[in-house]
């Protein structure tokens, strides 16, 4: 079941940065947002537009924001098509996109992968993930029934033609995928919860990869205008 509609904010809600240095806009697709994750991106200069989960691509690019982010929440990502074709749009706008737990999933599908439901979800605390590009074990928190089927070796063409991605956790317990990182467009995802509160918070500095990722696009931005300024 799609169950976003039971735990989505009925109308727009805006939180202001809070950092000394405003970075940007992040428009936050709410399928079950926890106030920790809204904190966390507006301490990183984030204004932080949480919006309704229902939110078209229309809606979205009149609002214009320079990152796109896709919640946790409950339900079956196989019955998200809506939330699924939003977020394909959000990729070949070329936005930077980080999703969190059912945001995971929904990338996932959106590059063209399979999901599936686990025997047993994974519940709680302590479980262990390992960084596929830096070899880095993280301890983290997690709470999911459903999972990515995607390559576990190395990357791969995505299915729905978005360039290559790769796995970039790996659940030490069972091997299942953890995450999700595309290396030709600014997008990538993880299955567990950086923004657990109180903890564990081996993966806070993913926020951190998420604000290096939209000051790169920025950046790159800036240079393509001027370039056409002086053309």
């Amino acid at each position: 079941r799609n169950l976003s509609d039971l735990v989505s904010t009925p109308e727009a809600v805006v939180h202001p940065s809070t950092a000394a240095e405003r970075l940007g806009s992040v428009a936050i697709i709410d399928l079950g947002i926890k106030t920790a994750t809204i904190k966390a991106l507006a301490e990183r200069g984030f204004d932080v537009h949480v919006l309704p989960h229902a939110t078209t691509i229309e809606q979205l690019r009149e609002l214009a924001p320079t990152a796109v982010f896709y919640s946790n929440g409950p339900g079956d990502p196989a019955s998200s098509d809506a939330h699924v074709e939003l977020l394909r749009n959000v990729l070949r706008d070329g936005t930077p996109f980080f999703g969190i737990c059912f945001g995971n999933q929904l990338l996932g599908r959106a590059l063209g992968f399979d999901t599936y439901k686990l025997p047993f979800g994974h519940r709680g605390i302590n479980q262990p993930v390992v960084d596929t590009f830096s070899g880095r074990i993280e301890i983290t928190a997690q709470n999911h029934g459903f999972a990515v089927q995607a390559p576990l070796d190395g990357p791969v063409e995505t299915p729905a033609g978005f360039g290559r991605a790769q796995v970039s956790h790996i659940g030490l317990n069972d091997q299942v995928v953890e995450g999700l990182r595309c290396l030709d467009i600014p997008a990538f995802s993880v299955q567990f919860h950086p923004e657990a509160a109180a903890g564990p918070h081996d993966s806070a500095p993913l926020f951190d990869q998420f604000r290096e990722m939209e000051l790169a696009h920025l950046a790159s931005q800036s240079t393509h205008t001027n370039g056409q300024e002086k053309a």
